[in-house]
């Protein structure tokens, strides 16, 4: 098999551009610009109806008062400004000759759910029986190829399987808008133009290698691409020719897709060898403070500190981990290390690298999460999440500027205002929560 990496071309920006936003950019970010989400509020795009389906369904003609006329315009600035760069009128008529403007991307991109999504809800879809057993024959039937990327990049078969299994649902729906319509359409709304230029300047230089026909070029309605849904940046830094038919492929390849899902992690940090972590019980009266994700510590320290493996296979030795506890101290924990910061590279969601993780063990056979989750704490719905922020904000535990989307912010005021009343403060808004912060406020 001959393996062909290519030079970073453009630096990938890290997260998909069709998650929720949260509440402040994060600088690690790659294929997005959202940042840090809640695990309890986030819930990944691609394998789910956000990729959406084929133009045919897009009505209606125009979206808050814009239509195809001005569409056209933006196409035809956008055209000058590349030819300015140096793309040749050929890419460009390819690109643009049939270029179609698509309302439902503006819908999509403005829409915003009612109810932050809990994490159980959300792994009971990512990592589900039928998820698993289809991920165990997927690796089945492509092992070889992955023994193959796995000795090359060092990155096990059962993540990368789980990755697309996360990311299209192994290819059953990575998305059927044109990629080249759904980023001109971003780009001419205006809200991420940016965002969708630089990106649509990728998407060019991919098409001008011959790699895709512009009408193959197909993923979700933010640009995401392909079985594990990179972006034309992440595609130009990141995309392998692994079976060297000299196209990188990531819609029609299997070894092409596993070796740039490979490349992408291990160009991030990824350490050969390592689990990403591992399930834990945490000691009575432990400091739920340190349950931030940003606490790292050895194995030994946390070990010291009365945290025990849940079952016989013990705990990773990290030299740098940390401890989760998605929902709180009502539910399970788990110790992360490195290689869980580098699933977070590729989709900056908590929820989204604990699903991965949890998915690829599984895949290889390994058990899953035993401690229960709290399923009798309600969800709370984007209006109450906005009345606990501005409830905290004016007792003066501050919350950040009020979205309705839990994130770290949030959570920074929710323990400051747990501590202050001595709860236990791991950060978790509940509905008894909000309760006593609106009884606190007089609300």
């Amino acid at each position: 098999m001959a393996f062909r990496a290519t030079l970073p071309l453009i630096v990938a920006l890290a997260g998909c551009a069709t998650h929720a936003p949260a509440e402040t950019p994060a600088p690690g970010q790659s294929r997005a610009s959202s940042a840090d989400k809640s695990s309890t509020t986030a819930d990944h795009s691609a394998s789910s109806a956000q990729n959406g389906s084929s133009h045919s369904q897009q009505t209606p003609a125009s979206v808050n008062g814009r239509d195809a006329a001005g569409f056209a315009r933006w196409v035809a600035g956008f055209e000058r400004r590349a030819r300015a760069k140096g793309v040749s009128s050929s890419t460009l008529n390819t690109a643009f000759g049939n270029a179609e403007f698509l309302p439902h991307v503006i819908e999509l991109d403005n829409r915003q759910p009612e109810f932050n999504r809990a994490i159980w809800d959300y792994l009971d879809t990512s990592v589900s029986n039928t998820r698993i057993s289809h991920g165990r024959e997927k690796l089945a039937t492509y092992q070889d190829t992955a023994d193959r990327v796995a000795q090359r990049y060092g990155v096990p078969g059962s993540v990368i399987v789980a990755i697309w299994g996360m990311e299209s649902n192994y290819g059953s729906n990575f998305g059927h808008y044109e990629t080249i319509d759904a980023l001109a359409t971003l780009g001419y709304d205006g809200r991420r133009e940016s965002f969708a230029e630089n990106q649509l300047y990728a998407a060019l230089k991919i098409l001008a290698n011959g790699d895709i026909s512009r009408s193959d070029m197909r993923g979700s309605w933010a640009g995401a691409m392909g079985n594990t849904q990179f972006l034309p940046t992440s595609f130009l830094s990141y995309a392998v020719d692994a079976d060297g038919d000299g196209r990188r492929d990531i819609w029609g390849s299997i070894p092409d897709t596993m070796a740039s899902t490979a490349n992408y992690l291990a160009d991030n940090g990824w350490h050969t060898g390592q689990p990403w972590g591992r399930e834990v019980v945490l000691p009575s009266g432990f400091d739920y403070a340190q349950v931030d994700g940003e606490t790292h510590q050895s194995t030994a320290a946390w070990r010291a500190e009365g945290v025990q493996p849940v079952d016989s296979r013990g705990l990773p030795d990290f030299d740098s981990a940390a401890i989760i506890a998605p929902a709180g101290a009502s539910g399970p924990a788990f110790m992360v290390g490195p290689n869980f910061r580098v699933i977070k590279r590729y989709n900056n969601a908590t929820s989204y690298a604990l699903a991965v993780g949890l998915l690829s063990d599984q895949i290889r056979g390994e058990p899953g999460v035993e401690q229960p989750w709290p399923r009798d704490e309600a969800s709370l719905s984007r209006q109450q999440v906005l009345a606990l922020q501005r409830g905290l904000n004016t007792l003066g535990y501050g919350s950040g500027t009020p979205d309705g989307i839990v994130g770290p912010n949030t959570r920074a005021g929710v323990r400051a205002f747990q501590n202050a009343r001595g709860l236990t403060a791991d950060g978790f808004p509940t509905q008894s929560l909000l309760d006593k912060v609106e009884a606190a406020t007089g609300g």
